[in-house]
C-alpha cells in the first residue's frame, strides 16, 4: 500500500484512529515502518486499534483526545513531538455527520436543530483547526512537514443525500486546506486533503443505513459501488508522503467518478413532483 522507503521511521499523527479511514490510515502508515500515534475520543477503540498494530510488529501508541478541546489538542502534539523529536506527517481525520440529509426527515433547512448543525461544526470545522494550527506550529519550527485532512465531496458540490452540517463544514474545510498550504508553503509544510465520496465507514453512527439514501447514494456512482476504506489510503498515504514533495493546496478525489456525473435528475428533491 505504502512505499517503505518513503516512510521508515517517519512520525505519524492520526486524528480520528480509532476506526473508519483514520484507521486504515494508521494501518497502511505503520506496516510501512512509521512511527504511529493514534489519537481519539473513543478511549477502548482507539487503544485497540493501537495493540492490533503494536500485535502485527508496528511502532504504534494510543491517545484519547477531543479534537473540539484546542488545549487537549495542542497538548497531545506537543507532547508527540517532543516524545519523538519531530513530527514529520499528521493525518487530521477526525469527523462526524449522524445529521439527517435534507432528503430524510428533520434533516431539512426548515427543521434542522441548531444543535445538530453545531455538533458538527465543532469536530469538523473547529478540530480540524486546533489540529492544523497546533501541527503547524511545530512543523514550522522544525523547519517542515507534511499535513494531509480528509476532506469529502460534499465540500466540492451540493449532496442532497448529505446533512446541512456535514456539507457546510466540509466546504468550510477545503477553503482552509488550500488558505493554510498558501501561508505555510514557505516554511516547507505541505498542507493537502483528499476527498472521499460515499465510503463505508460509521461516521453516520451506529446502525443500518437508511436503505433509500443507501440507494441513491448506488445509483450516483459511475463505478457501480459504495467505496471502502482500501479505496482511500493509498492515495491518502501519497499526498502525504515524500512522494508528492511539490504537491501543497491540492484536494485529490476518491469517488468511484461520482462527481463528475453533472447530468444529476431534479426528481425526488423536496418540493418537485
Amino acid at each position: 500500500m505504502a512505499d517503505n522507503e518513503h516512510w521508515e521511521g517517519r512520525v505519524v499523527l492520526v486524528t480520528g484512529a480509532a476506526s473508519g479511514i483514520g484507521l486504515g490510515l494508521a494501518r497502511g502508515a505503520a506496516r510501512a515502518g512509521a512511527v504511529v500515534h493514534l489519537a481519539d475520543r473513543d478511549a477502548d477503540g482507539v487503544r485497540d486499534a493501537a495493540y492490533e498494530l503494536t500485535a502485527d510488529g508496528a511502532r504504534a501508541t494510543a491517545h484519547v483526545c477531543d479534537v473540539t478541546n484546542g488545549d487537549a489538542v495542542r497538548r497531545l502534539v506537543d507532547h508527540v513531538a517532543a516524545a519523538s523529536g519531530r513530527l514529520d506527517t499528521a493525518f487530521l481525520n477526525a469527523g462526524v455527520n449522524g445529521v439527517p440529509s435534507m432528503m430524510q426527515p428533520g434533516g431539512s433547512l426548515l427543521d434542522l436543530p441548531f444543535e445538530a448543525w453545531r455538533r458538527v461544526l465543532d469536530v469538523n470545522l473547529d478540530g480540524l483547526f486546533h489540529g492544523l494550527q497546533a501541527c503547524a506550529r511545530v512543523m514550522v519550527a522544525q523547519g517542515g512537514g507534511s499535513i494531509l485532512v480528509t476532506a469529502s465531496t460534499a465540500g466540492l458540490r451540493a449532496e442532497p443525500r448529505v446533512s446541512y452540517p456535514y456539507v457546510a463544514s466540509k466546504s468550510a474545510v477545503v477553503g482552509l486546506v488550500r488558505q493554510a498550504a498558501l501561508e505555510l508553503a514557505g516554511y516547507g509544510v505541505r498542507v493537502n486533503a483528499v476527498a472521499p465520496g460515499p465510503v463505508t465507514t460509521n461516521i453516520a453512527g451506529p446502525g443500518p443505513r437508511d436503505p433509500a439514501n443507501a440507494a441513491g447514494w448506488q445509483a450516483s456512482i459511475p463505478m457501480g459501488r459504495w467505496g471502502s476504506v482500501d479505496d482511500v489510503v493509498p492515495t491518502a498515504l501519497l499526498l502525504a508522503s515524500p512522494e508528492s514533495l511539490w504537491t501543497t493546496g491540492s484536494v485529490h478525489v476518491v469517488d468511484g467518478g461520482a462527481s463528475v456525473l453533472t447530468q444529476l435528475t431534479a426528481d425526488g428533491l423536496p418540493g418537485n413532483p
